[in-house]
């Protein structure tokens, strides 16, 4: 078994929470990242999000991968051919970003492995704890993936191993997670995906899609209240990590949906009128009766508004794939 020796916390990781904390909650209206969102305990939480009824994409998305996930692996190995240099067989070398468990992913390294056999699998996220179940999980099951995991956060940098020459990579990109930025951060983030790429790479990428109001609103605020655990578990983070005295009692979680930007955003509203405390980053904050906290967005695409953006940043689509209700979409892009 893979033997992941890094930390929980890095020092740089340290300065990073203290940078956009300070920034996000002096700022107005107050906000914070949602990467903040993956300690253990938030990883956690996030896994036993997509088990929840009203948490239709992960659901949706595994129906996708299920169906089509031979299909999606054979044509990123051999679309263009189906040997580099005329001689070796392609051969990919799968990453993802943002790869948590690796629940779906499973499905198209069982497809990889069934076409070629042995295969490397690169998962990259901020969470060490995410990282070391895809680890344990990926390599019980599916002996011929050999695991190489990156802690990275791959929204500022995208460092991946040099593949051989007998290798194609294909970057998974799935879970909708495209969707927690800004449409401009979202073009940045395929750009240096793309950066990192050599020609005939290829990229797949997952979208959630538009669909009725209730439905949305409730895969964000389920009855069991699993998200709102999972929102006020942020606050936990920085009392931890920051010293701070955040009253989760006195804070809420809200989704809203937001017709005009097309996207699902959660708050964490204050109930009433007090003062907060974060003595790591000198930071004294007073909070009035309503005031939120803006902690994630989720954007909802049109139909071929993921395909636009491949496009916009350097990617050629090839091919999409969604269910029968058309919720959810992946797209594959190759690099010309």
């Amino acid at each position: 078994m893979t033997t992941i020796a890094f930390p929980q916390i890095t020092a740089q990781t340290e300065l990073r929470v203290a940078s956009v904390v300070r920034d996000g909650l002096s700022a107005r209206p107050r906000s914070l990242p949602s990467w903040l969102f993956y300690d253990p305990t938030g990883s956690h939480l996030f896994e036993r999000i997509t088990e929840l009824p009203e948490y239709y994409l992960t659901r949706t998305e595994r129906e996708i991968l299920a169906v089509n996930a031979a299909e999606m692996i054979n044509q990123a190995a051999e679309q263009g051919g189906s040997r580099l240099n005329g001689n070796e067989p392609i051969r990919l070398r799968i990453a993802e970003l943002g790869a948590g468990s690796a629940d779906k992913t499973r499905l198209l390294l069982q497809a990889a492995a069934r076409r070629q056999g042995t295969l490397i699998y690169e998962p990259v996220d901020v969470s060490a704890s995410a990282l070391e179940a895809a680890c344990e999980r990926i390599e019980r099951e599916i002996p011929a993936v050999v695991v190489a995991p990156r802690l990275m956060d791959y929204t500022q940098a995208l460092d991946l191993e040099q593949a051989s020459c007998s290798e194609r990579r294909l970057v998974l990109y799935i879970g909708s997670s495209i969707g927690n930025f800004e449409l401009h951060e979202a073009n940045q983030l395929l750009q240096r995906v793309r950066a990192a790429l050599q020609p005939g790479d290829a990229l797949l990428l997952g979208v959630d899609l538009r669909k009725d109001e209730s439905t949305l609103l409730a895969a964000y605020d389920d009855a069991a209240g699993v998200t709102a655990r999972f929102n006020l578990n942020l606050l936990t983070r920085l009392n931890r990590e920051l010293d701070a005295d955040f009253d989760l009692e006195a804070f809420s979680h809200r989704a809203v949906w937001n017709h005009a930007k097309s996207r699902i955003e959660m708050h964490l509203e204050s109930r009433t009128a007090q003062r907060v405390q974060l003595p790591a980053i000198d930071l004294d904050i007073s909070f009035k009766a309503g005031e939120r906290i803006h902690t994630e967005n989720s954007y909802k695409y049109a139909p071929g508004q993921a395909e636009a953006m491949l496009s916009a940043t350097g990617f050629t689509p090839e091919s999409t794939w969604t269910d029968a209700r058309g919720w959810f979409a992946v797209c594959l892009g190759r690099v010309g």
